[in-house]
Formats: structure tokens, sequence, C-alpha cells
């Protein structure tokens, strides 16, 4: 479980965090080896920050890492913090460590930063390049200070090394504490041929205040019915507050002839609903020459005739004594042309 850091600090305290740093090995500890380099930290969620690829040798032929600093004398690691978790309200100066391990046998610099976000900005570290001797884990301090005006919710941020040819990007998870809002909203639907098969394009757009893990719902109807029903599932894709993020949804088997009235549901935890529609023509390649409400509005009376053949047939032959009056027909039947005269 991750930890969570309330602390507040009086902006001296930042100044102290920088004499630290010189000389090094005022914050730097021996690292246990160069044979069991730690691994860096990697982010839980796909769309969000996370750690770089695998670690390149440095000049000594050693790997460094980044990582969040442990308690105590541990050796940080993946299992122990594999992202920093901080939580405060506006206005707060929240502050932590980064460990930067060099268990190879040269000395590394590392150029540190905050990012990639806006609230990457909070992010201010005891030094923006830090030197790390050979067999040596150097714990850097960092602080983030909350703006005043910070809305409440989910914040995310990351602490990014750089140096020896390689970057490593360790997640930061900032909350600031107030009322949570969890919105979101499905827009610019589309639907889009692709031969015999088709896609369906549309983005999401968190707009509340809280990280968010949308579901998603399919539903098409055409003039003939049902033409697609996809249950609501949980999409590969994390949503922080402000993120908009295009996605498909693919159809394998569209109709060929019909009007269709395409409607995407987006839901996620904490009561967040989003709804959007969108309407396409399908017309098959050898009637493309026609007008497509002609085209529709036929198919719809050959179904509304087919229907009543079916139904007579399903009667059978009239009674001898029945009443030779003007025939019934359904009242579905007659709405369905009704609806069709509409849309053509």
């Amino acid at each position: 479980m991750p930890s969570r850091t309330r602390s507040v600090v009086p902006g001296a305290a930042l100044a102290t965090a920088v004499a630290l740093l010189s000389p090094a090995g005022a914050y730097a500890a021996p690292a246990p080896g160069p044979s069991v380099p730690g691994p860096s930290a990697s982010g839980p969620s796909a769309s969000g920050p996370s750690a770089s690829g695998p670690s390149v040798p440095g000049p000594g032929g050693g790997r460094w890492t980044a990582a969040p600093a442990p308690g105590g004398a541990a050796r940080p690691s993946a299992q122990d913090r594999p992202y920093f978790y901080l939580e405060g309200a506006p206005g707060a100066v929240l502050k932590d460590r980064l460990a930067l391990t060099n268990p190879g046998g040269s000395a590394v610099t590392l150029r540190l930063r905050g990012g990639p976000t806006g609230s990457g900005g909070w992010i201010s570290t005891a030094g923006k390049e830090v030197r790390v001797p050979p067999r040596t884990r150097a714990a850097v301090p960092f602080t983030v200070t909350v703006p005043a005006d910070a809305p409440p919710g989910d914040h995310p941020a990351a602490l990014v090394a750089e140096g020896g040819g390689r970057t490593a990007t360790v997640p930061v998870h900032l909350r600031v504490t107030g009322p949570a809002l969890a919105a979101l909203s499905v827009e610019d639907v589309a639907v889009e041929r692709r031969g015999s098969a088709a896609v369906i394009r549309y983005v999401l757009v968190n707009r509340g205040n809280t990280t968010l893990t949308p579901r998603l719902a399919v539903d098409a109807d055409g003039l003939f019915g049902p033409a697609l029903r996809r249950a609501a599932r949980t999409l590969p894709v994390t949503l922080p507050p402000g993120r908009r993020a295009p996605l498909t949804e693919p159809w394998p088997d569209p109709p060929v002839l019909d009007s269709v009235d395409v409607r995407l549901t987006a839901t996620a935890a904490g009561g967040a609903r989003g709804t959007a529609e969108t309407s396409c023509t399908a017309v098959p390649w050898g009637a493309a020459a026609l007008p497509p409400a002609g085209l529709l509005a036929g198919a719809a009376l050959w179904r509304v005739r087919r229907r009543r053949r079916t139904a007579k047939l399903r009667q059978g032959p009239p009674a001898a004594e029945a009443p030779q009056g003007p025939s019934q027909e359904p009242y579905a039947a007659s709405g369905t042309a009704s609806r069709a005269g509409a849309d053509a």
C-alpha cells in the first residue's frame, strides 16, 4: 500500500535541503554493491507517467536507477514504493526524497526536473544537478508546493532524472484535498467505413477532478432493428483530470443497407456518466448512384410488405363466415413505414 505524506514545512527547509548537496557525501550513502542494482520505479497506469525503459550502463559499467527513497537504510525497490504519493491542502508544502543509486565504478552526474504536466512545475528538487559517486546511493530531498488556488482532486506529476545517455521517470501521485467531483463526457463520435467493416471514433474527456477508469457500452439501432449491442466493459485507459483520450471501437459486421443511430455510454466510479450519439447511412457499392433516401425508403417498404405476407401465412386462409372488409394492418407495421418516410 503506498505511503502517504502530509508534511507541511516552512520555506526555509528548501534552503536547508540545498545545503545538504554540498558536499555529496553529506547525503550520499554507500550502495550495498555493484552486482545487484536496484530496479527503476514504474507507474501503475498505462496513460500516466511511468518509468523509462531498461537501464543503460554508465561510464563505469554500472546502471544507475531512480526510485522513491525508502525509510531507514533499506535499499529502494519497486516493491517498497513504485511511485510517490503526496496529499495536502491548497497552499501546503509537501516533502519527500528521491533515491539515485550508482552501483558502477565511475561517478555519474544526473539532471533533475519535475514533469511532465503542469503540476510538475510545483516540484522543486534540492539541486538541478546531482553528482553520484561510484557505488553510492544518494537521497535527494524535494518539495511540492501546492498553489493556494489549486483545485481539489488528483494532479499527476513526475520526477525526471537524466544522465549517462538515459532518462528515468518516477511518477508522483499528488492529491489536493477538498470535495471530489467525478465527471465524464463523450465527444466527437463518428463512424468510419473500412471496406466491409467499420470503426467508431470518439473522445473521452475527464471533466472532474478525480482520476477515472471509464467503462463503455455501445448500442446501434437501424430501420431493421438492433445493429450492435456491446455491454459495458472497462477500457484499458486511465484519465487524469482534464485529460482527453481519442479512442476507437471496432465494428466488424456493420449493416450493408440501413440508416443507423449509434449511441455510446461511458461511466466511471463516483457517478460519472456521459453519452453521445451519431447517425450513419450504409449503402451498397452497387447502388451508390441511387439516392440514399430512396434506397432506404424502398428497403423499409419491402420490410413492411414482408411482415404483412408473413403475418397472413401464419393466420392461414380466412374462414368462410369472415366478413370481406378492408384488411386491418398491425400498428407496428404502420409505425415502421411512417418512420421510414420521416427518415427519408
